[in-house]
């Protein structure tokens, strides 16, 4: 089973499929293997083919995963790679008939997105010191995850030339490499123009990479998403902001402000790059109090 996850895993990259889905799947699949093949009594691990694969087996696995008191969303992802891993199996004709298809995986509850108000987010966005470099560097990164909208991931793949100043674009690659102009507004603009300035005679550390990435670490090398979100939390402190919030939920708050202003959720689903519109109704439940406020000043029977 090790060389069909070898060639599942190069299948997902010549589709474009994002390295973070990639990483996810694979592991997840190892994880299934691993189940399957316990070791011996001598502690060599055991064998198993994957034509074995079946609705019994994944069934049992799922068992399993519930037993371990591993979460339901957790439970649901790796159902989800294994059903990607079986359509794969099947196209390929190793095997005939997709064992996935009539296992269902288990019901996760919506989960209401993390985000912060309008006056926190202005908070948070003000408190680095931009006496300091890094300070102007956080402070781009903040107003650049709110202005836009962005999942950490796109903020740390942006290079210089994906900015556009003049029309205040930036061209943002999504999941699967799907890419995207977003634009952003003049205090990002000055942040970012702020940051660059100082960026240009901080040396660069040696890099395979043709491109030159925006935001850079203390050594010169592209920001990592582990950087962003400590910076993040630093900032939350300074703030004296006691909610718990990750880069995401910038994104978040981006998407509930917009609609609480009265954009169109098929306007909000573009700039955040999601695939279905589904995915961005999750924000309508979040604006039900700004809708009864609105009702309450404008229904003269309210």
């Amino acid at each position: 089973m090790d060389a069909e996850i070898r060639q599942f895993a190069d299948n997902l990259v010549r589709r474009n499929t994002s390295d973070h889905t990639v990483r996810s799947y694979v592991s997840d699949l190892q994880q299934l293997h691993r189940y399957l093949t316990p070791p011996d009594s001598e502690g060599k691990p055991g064998t198993f083919s994957v034509q074995a694969l079946n609705s019994q087996v994944i069934r049992e696995y799922m068992g399993y995963l519930h037993d371990k008191k591993i979460e339901k969303s957790s439970i649901a992802r790796k159902i989800s790679a294994l059903r990607s891993f079986c359509r794969y199996l099947c196209k390929s004709r190793i095997l005939l008939h997709n064992p996935a298809k009539l296992v269902r995986s288990p019901k996760v509850a919506q989960r209401v997105p993390n985000y912060l108000t309008e006056k926190d987010c202005v908070a948070l966005i003000e408190s680095p010191d931009l006496n300091q470099p890094a300070g102007r560097r956080d402070r781009a990164i903040l107003e650049l995850l709110y202005a836009c909208g962005l999942r950490v991931s796109e903020l740390t793949g942006i290079n210089i030339g994906d900015i556009d100043f003049r029309e205040s674009l930036i061209l943002v690659r999504g999941k699967g490499k799907k890419e995207r102009l977003v634009p952003f507004g003049n205090p990002c603009h000055a942040a970012l123009k702020a940051y660059l300035e100082e960026r240009c005679s901080q040396p660069v550390a040696h890099s395979p990479e043709p491109d030159l990435p925006v935001f850079l670490n203390l050594r010169g090398s592209r920001l990592t998403a582990r950087s962003v979100r400590r910076l993040v939390e630093k900032h939350m402190g300074s703030a004296r902001l006691n909610q718990k919030i990750s880069p995401h939920g910038l994104r978040h708050s981006f998407a509930t402000h917009l609609l609480n202003s009265g954009a169109d959720l098929r306007s909000i689903q573009e700039l955040l790059g999601h695939k279905n519109l589904s995915t961005t109704q999750r924000y309508t439940h979040l604006s039900v109090g700004h809708l009864m406020e609105q009702y309450e000043k404008a229904h003269p029977k309210a």
